[in-house]
């Protein structure tokens, strides 16, 4: 056993069995570093919860201020040598043949309090030898490895504030899970990259082999393969009369095109003025409503990008380049087409189990919304509900998680939180995990770019974790903001050179 950092000692309200305070031998006890205590047959685990110094000579104000008058207590009398540190402990569990169990009893004044041996931490915070390593516990020589299953299967969230290192820390994800071994079990990843934050593993000379890109403005499928119920989504706002006619019209395409080389959008509106369910102000209405789908072209006669049952394998990245499009409502509905395509494809056992990892997920799937505003929420919340029956995952990165669904975040089992500092946000957080208690709330917005907290069903405590450095290259769209400035200036005087030339 590690050598002994203290003894525990008797106070009015401890040891329990939740807490105990011990005296430090040395003064480098830090907050947050895991102990353990011999308890009966068994080892007793905690986390030191807060640590205070204390010292005889400062104990009373008045004296202290008295001497300070004259030549100062320090000079006087040796205090330094008073000075002593506790350290204030929460019980975290017993660990006794093989398994960890509730503390019954508390631990006794005197005992010795050590360092947490790391085999039985990895073993207490529920980590595994083929875990994705996302980077090391605070004040233990002990490596973050979370298991993909209890990570994935029911959901997870990376929350944070700008700038606090949400997408590195997706980044080391998505390296952990293209590097896993076949006999690990492999899943596919599919990212919706707002930004073209992840455009650095396509040209990685080790990732880019198994990463593949499709521009956003490039997404297309054939108008054959969107059902009536998909496009309602896509247009909340039809009426009743107008989906009547858009089913017939589809229904009447599919029956009159079954064996020829698809149809476009001009056979749509020509469809829905053949119909005879409906006046004719029903029609116009309708083709209007449809008119804003065409603008964004991605209904196709007989193209289709990506080709989810060839470009979605295991152990393979496919990143949704969305940097292009400006609509948001376009996004909103290529999203929903993704999603809502993947998942009707995994149900049926046609493509391998899947990450969709969505960046900016407030955007997609807004807590506070009208329907026409949310088109994209509806398939977001039903695979957070039903995905983990079916092998379909989902990773929702926010900045802002109040905007955020309750319904799709609260079925995120493990929250991965970073730095936040808004108070609504904070708040929103800690109502929609349970894992997150009062400490670990006033520690969130103290974290450092690069550091974690994971609470929640991929572990079995809350732990703070140091992300580690990524592995793949790291290539983003747009130049820093003073290469841009310098630049903008530069490109400036030339057009103003090359035009004095000219005159």
């Amino acid at each position: 056993m590690a050598e002994s950092l203290g003894v525990i000692i008797a106070t009015e309200e401890s040891p329990s069995t939740s807490e105990f305070s011990f005296v430090a031998k040395e003064k480098s006890v830090k907050k947050g570093q895991y102990v353990q205590v011999s308890h009966g047959k068994g080892t007793m685990f905690g986390f030191v919860s807060e640590v205070f110094k204390s010292n005889r000579y400062f104990e009373r104000p008045e004296s202290v201020a008295d001497f300070e008058k004259s030549a100062g207590i320090s000079s006087q009398f040796p205090s330094d040598s008073w000075e002593y540190v506790i350290g204030a402990v929460k019980i975290l569990g017993v660990f006794n043949n093989s398994r960890f169990e509730r503390a019954f009893t508390p631990p006794s004044p005197g005992a010795a309090v050590h360092i947490a041996d790391n085999t039985m931490l990895r073993t207490f915070l529920g980590f595994e030898d083929n875990g994705l390593h996302l980077g090391s516990i605070e004040h233990h020589d002990v490596p973050a490895t979370v298991s993909m299953t209890r990570l994935l299967q029911k959901h997870f969230a990376i929350l944070a504030m700008s700038g606090a290192g949400k997408s590195h820390l997706a980044s080391v994800l998505l390296e952990e899970l293209l590097e896993r071994k076949k006999e690990d079990g492999r899943v596919a990843v599919v990212v919706i990259d707002i930004h073209g934050e992840y455009l650095g593993f396509l040209h990685d000379p080790v990732f880019g082999q198994k990463t593949s890109l499709v521009d956003g403005s490039d997404i297309c499928i054939p108008l054959r393969k969107v059902s009536p119920e998909t496009m309602m989504e896509w247009v909340p706002t039809l009426s009743i009369p107008q989906r009547d006619v858009l089913r017939h019209a589809l229904s009447a395409l599919r029956s009159e095109k079954k064996d020829s080389a698809g149809y476009g959008f001009n056979e749509l509106l020509e469809a829905v003025e053949r119909t005879d369910v409906a006046k004719d102000e029903v029609k116009r209405a309708l083709k209007r409503s449809l008119s804003e789908l065409k603008r964004y072209h991605f209904l196709s006669r007989k193209s289709e990008k990506p080709r989810l049952l060839s470009d979605i394998k295991p152990g393979h990245m496919l990143i949704l380049d969305f940097s292009s499009i400006d609509s948001l409502r376009k996004k909103q509905i290529l999203v929903s087409l993704m999603a809502r395509r993947l998942f009707s494809l995994r149900k049926k056992g046609k493509i391998p189990p899947f990450l969709l990892l969505i960046e900016e997920a407030h955007n997609f799937a807004r807590e506070k919304a009208e329907e026409s505003e949310a088109v994209s929420r509806s398939i977001i919340e039903t695979i957070a509900r039903e995905g983990r029956k079916f092998g379909a995952s989902l990773c929702l990165i926010s900045q802002r998680p109040v905007n955020l669904s309750t319904t799709a975040l609260s079925q995120c089992n493990t929250h991965v939180i970073l730095r936040v500092t808004n108070p609504n946000d904070l708040d929103h957080i800690q109502m929609s995990s349970e894992g997150i208690d009062a400490r670990v709330a006033k520690s969130i917005t103290g974290l450092k770019v690069g550091e974690a907290i994971i609470v929640g069903e991929a572990v079995n405590h809350p732990i703070f974790v140091s992300v580690r450095e990524r592995k793949s290259m790291k290539r983003e769209k747009g130049a820093p903001l003073h290469q841009q400035a310098i630049d903008f200036e530069q490109k400036k005087e030339k057009k103003e050179k090359n035009v004095e030339a000219f005159l």
